[in-house]
């Protein structure tokens, strides 16, 4: 369904708070994906297509090959969107699957498959292979290989953690599947608004365990409720929209980005604080050492 574009000199472009649209310019999230990898989609029906016509056993080895890359690319397109979130961290684990060598190897293999299929020698199909495999790595690199920022950190708490974090993302996720129905420009700000805070949130807890506890309410049952809430407002509001349901789903959305807002704060003021108090203990310690610091 076609929407409005708001903008400066769009029409009723007072309406939305300017602070409302820098939120959520600062939520949009460009794709890992991009137009290369669902290139690689490309060579697959070309392959498939010219075996039709190269006999039985070619056809075999054409399908073979197809499907390499095809699975290669699906591969490709998921450790692209895996490193993607990887960088987004500050603390994060490897992916457990090397998605993009595996991808890289399946290229190979497909590339090869073709070669061989086309009467080249087993040779110059390994060749071809292991060119297009270096070729593959070089143009999308590898996948993270090792975990970052973990240092020190406990990983039995740091599994609860992730548990909890990938619930969270799992509940905006849905809640912005759930807003499609409306295609409503203002109200769809508004949330990638609140999910922008409510994602700040969710990055301290990752980087510092220890806000699990006080931050756990918000994670999960407080965002499940809001999931809830979105899911029945758009029920409501997509057979009857009312004035005043979407207005009271509006101010809904304001209580909890402020509430998540102050949570947030509250959380590096407790950090703030806990760092104070470390310094303070470590001047004793040196002052008890005879240690004076300037």
């Amino acid at each position: 369904m076609a929407q409005r574009f708001g903008g400066k000199y769009s029409p009723k472009a007072n309406t939305q708070p300017q602070s409302q649209a820098q939120g959520s310019f600062a939520a949009a999230q460009v794709d890992p994906v991009g137009a290369r990898a669902n290139l690689m989609f490309l060579p697959a029906a070309i392959l498939l297509f010219t075996a039709l016509f190269n006999g039985a056993i070619g056809l075999v080895l054409g399908l073979a090959g197809a499907g390499a890359l095809c699975l290669g690319a699906w591969l490709l397109r998921g450790g692209l969107q895996a490193e993607a979130e990887y960088n987004a961290r500050k603390v994060a684990r490897r992916p457990a699957i090397p998605r993009k060598l595996m991808a890289a190897a399946l290229a190979g293999a497909g590339i090869g498959l073709a070669a061989f299929s086309h009467e080249s020698g087993i040779v110059a199909a390994t060749l071809y292979g292991a060119a297009v495999a270096g070729l593959h790595i070089a143009a999308f690199g590898v996948d993270p290989l090792k975990h970052k920022g973990m240092e020190g950190i406990d990983t039995f708490q740091q599994d609860r953690v992730a548990r909890v974090v990938d619930e969270a993302d799992a509940t905006l996720k849905a809640m912005t599947d759930a807003l499609r129905r409306v295609s409503d420009r203002q109200i769809s700000d508004q949330m990638a608004q609140f999910q922008s805070v409510a994602r700040k949130l969710i990055r301290s807890v990752e980087e510092d365990p220890r806000d699990l506890t006080a931050a756990r309410k918000y994670l999960g049952v407080y965002l499940t409720g809001a999931r809830d809430a979105t899911v029945k407002f758009v029920d409501i509001y997509a057979q009857n929209p009312q004035p005043k349901v979407r207005e009271d789903y509006m101010t809904l959305l304001d209580d909890l980005e402020r509430n998540y807002a102050a949570r947030n704060e509250k959380l590096l003021l407790n950090e703030h604080s806990d760092l104070t108090i470390e310094i303070e203990v470590l001047r004793e310690r040196l002052d008890r050492e005879g240690v004076r610091l300037e």
